[in-house]
C-alpha cells in the first residue's frame, strides 16, 4: 500500500543468498515462484518470505517462468523444458521434454509465451507451438476468434468489482495515416484492477492538438498531408483517460529544421536526447544531439510506421571534438543502421548492432566540425532476400557513384521505422533529412 519513495521501513521482507540473478519471479495469488542461476524453481510465501520447496530443473538457467491456466510453463538452458502444476508443498510434473539431445541440446533462453489456447516455446534452434491443430481457439467462450487488431476482448464484469477508480483508454497510442478510421474504448476498473465496465453512453470523447472530432470513440484524422500528433481524451465517473494519436502521411518526407521550435512531436525517443538551435555558423537551425547527460550518450530515434519497406533515407551530419574525442552518427532503415565512427574513422553497416559477424565495415576519415552527407539506400530483392547501401561524402560535393559498404542480407528485416542514430560524449548535428520511397 506504500506510494512515492519507498524505503527500508516499507521493505516486508528479504531473501538473503538467493542466485535469482537472470529469471523474473512470477506471483501466483500467496506464492512467488523464481528459477535460480542453477535451473532451481523454488515457492516462496509471499508474505513472509518463508520458501516452501525447491524443485531442480536442470544446471543453467536464464528464462523466466511463466504462470498461465494454474501452471508454470518453463524451460532450461539445458534444453528441458517443463510444465508444472505448483501446489503449497511441491510441484506437480504434468509434462517434461528435452529439445535436442542431451548432448546437443537445444538451450532456452526467452520465456514462453501463451495466447489463444496455445503456448509458444522458442529455443536458440527452433519455435514451437504447443496446443491443438486447426483454427485458433478463441479467447473466452468459444466461438471465432477475433480478428488482429480490433478491441473485441471486453472482459465480463467482476461480481465482487469495487467503485470504478481508474480509466483505460483503448488503445493506448495508434499510428494513422491521413483519412485512416480508429475506434477507442473506455475501460473502467476499479482500486483491486477488476475490470468493471465500458463507458458507452456516460463517456464524454475530445481531442487535443488537431483539428477534427472523437464522436463516441471513433477518430477519423483528416487528409491534410503533415505528420502531426493529438490526444484523444474521454471523461467518464468522475474518472479521465487519454490516448495518443500520431497521424503520418506517406513518404517522401523532409526536415529541414529551421522553422521548426522543437523536435518533431511524432518522432519516437527524442524528447530529452535532442534539441532545435541555432546553428553556430549563422546558416539556421539543425537538429543537436545534446551531450548533457551521460545516461542518454546514445539515441536511436525512430520517425514513421514500423511496416515501411524499401526506401533511402539521407542527411548531413557532423561531430564536434573535445579532448580528442569524437561522436558516431547513423541512419536507420528498415532495421538497417549506417553508422560513420569519429574515434574510430570507419563506416559500418549492420542489420543489429550486437551482431557483429554481420556487419560490413570500411575505413572512413571523418574530420571534427565538418558537415558530411550520408546515405542509407534498404531494397527488398525477389527471393525474400534483403539488400542494404550505405555512402558518406562531404557535404556540397558530388555524390559518389558507387557505395562505400552494402550487403545482401539472406537473413533479411523486410520492414522497419526510418530513424537517426547517434552515440557521442559531444554534439553531434543533423540537418537536411530526408526520407524518399525506391519505388
Amino acid at each position: 500500500t506504500a506510494k512515492g519513495t519507498v524505503g527500508k521501513e516499507q521493505v516486508r521482507w528479504r531473501v538473503v543468498g538467493w542466485q535469482g540473478g537472470f529469471s523474473s519471479p512470477v506471483l501466483d495469488g500467496d506464492r512467488v515462484y523464481q528459477v535460480d542461476n542453477g535451473a532451481n524453481l523454488a515457492a516462496f510465501d509471499a508474505n513472509t518470505g518463508k520458501r516452501l520447496w525447491l524443485f531442480n530443473l536442470g544446471t543453467i538457467q536464464k528464462a523466466s517462468p511463466v504462470l498461465a491456466d494454474g501452471k508454470l510453463y518453463v524451460g532450461s538452458e539445458n534444453g528441458r523444458f517443463w510444465i508444472l502444476r505448483p501446489g503449497p508443498d511441491k510441484p506437480v510434473v504434468l509434462d517434461e521434454d528435452q529439445l535436442g539431445t542431451e548432448q546437443t541440446p537445444e538451450a532456452i533462453i526467452a520465456s514462453p509465451a501463451v495466447a489463444d489456447g496455445r503456448v509458444y516455446l522458442a529455443t536458440m534452434d527452433n519455435l514451437y507451438c504447443i496446443g491443438p491443430k486447426g483454427a485458433r481457439r478463441a479467447a473466452a467462450g468459444g466461438g471465432k476468434t477475433p480478428a488482429r487488431g480490433t478491441a473485441t476482448a471486453k472482459a465480463n464484469p467482476a461480481a465482487s468489482a469495487g467503485p470504478p477508480t481508474h480509466l483505460q483508454v483503448v488503445p493506448a497510442e495508434v499510428l494513422v495515416k491521413p483519412g485512416d478510421s480508429v475506434t477507442f474504448h473506455a475501460r473502467l476498473f476499479d482500486a483491486q484492477g477488476r475490470f468493471v465496465r465500458e463507458a458507452v453512453e456516460d463517456a464524454a470523447w475530445g481531442l487535443e492538438g488537431m483539428r477534427g472530432a472523437v464522436n463516441a470513440g471513433h477518430f477519423t484524422a483528416d487528409l491534410q498531408a503533415v505528420p502531426r500528433t493529438a490526444q484523444v481524451t474521454v471523461k467518464a465517473s468522475g474518472l479521465g483517460g487519454v490516448a495518443r494519436v500520431r497521424v503520418i502521411p506517406p513518404l517522401p518526407w523532409e526536415y529541414g529544421f529551421d522553422e521548426a521550435e522543437a523536435v518533431p512531436p511524432h518522432w519516437v525517443n527524442a524528447t530529452g536526447k535532442f534539441a532545435v538551435r541555432a546553428a553556430e555558423t549563422g546558416t539556421g537551425k539543425v537538429l543537436v544531439k545534446l551531450a548533457d547527460n551521460a545516461f542518454t550518450k546514445r539515441a536511436r530515434v525512430f520517425m514513421g510506421p514500423t511496416d515501411a519497406s524499401d526506401y533511402t533515407v539521407e542527411a548531413d551530419v557532423l561531430s564536434k571534438e573535445q579532448r580528442r574525442q569524437m561522436g558516431d552518427a547513423g541512419l536507420v532503415a528498415q532495421r538497417y543502421q549506417f553508422v560513420i565512427f569519429g574515434n574510430h574513422q570507419r563506416a559500418e553497416l549492420n542489420p543489429w548492432q550486437p551482431e557483429t559477424a554481420r556487419a560490413v565495415t570500411a575505413p572512413y576519415a571523418w574530420k571534427p566540425n565538418t558537415w558530411y552527407r550520408m546515405k542509407l539506400r534498404v531494397e527488398n530483392l525477389p527471393g525474400g532476400r534483403v539488400k542494404a547501401m550505405g555512402k558518406a561524402w562531404p557535404a556540397g560535393e558530388p555524390e559518389p557513384q558507387g557505395w562505400l559498404v552494402e550487403r545482401t542480407d539472406p537473413i533479411p528485416n523486410t520492414h522497419g521505422s526510418a530513424g537517426i542514430y547517434s552515440d557521442a560524449p559531444v554534439e553531434v548535428f543533423f540537418d537536411n533529412l530526408k526520407v524518399v520511397s525506391n519505388r
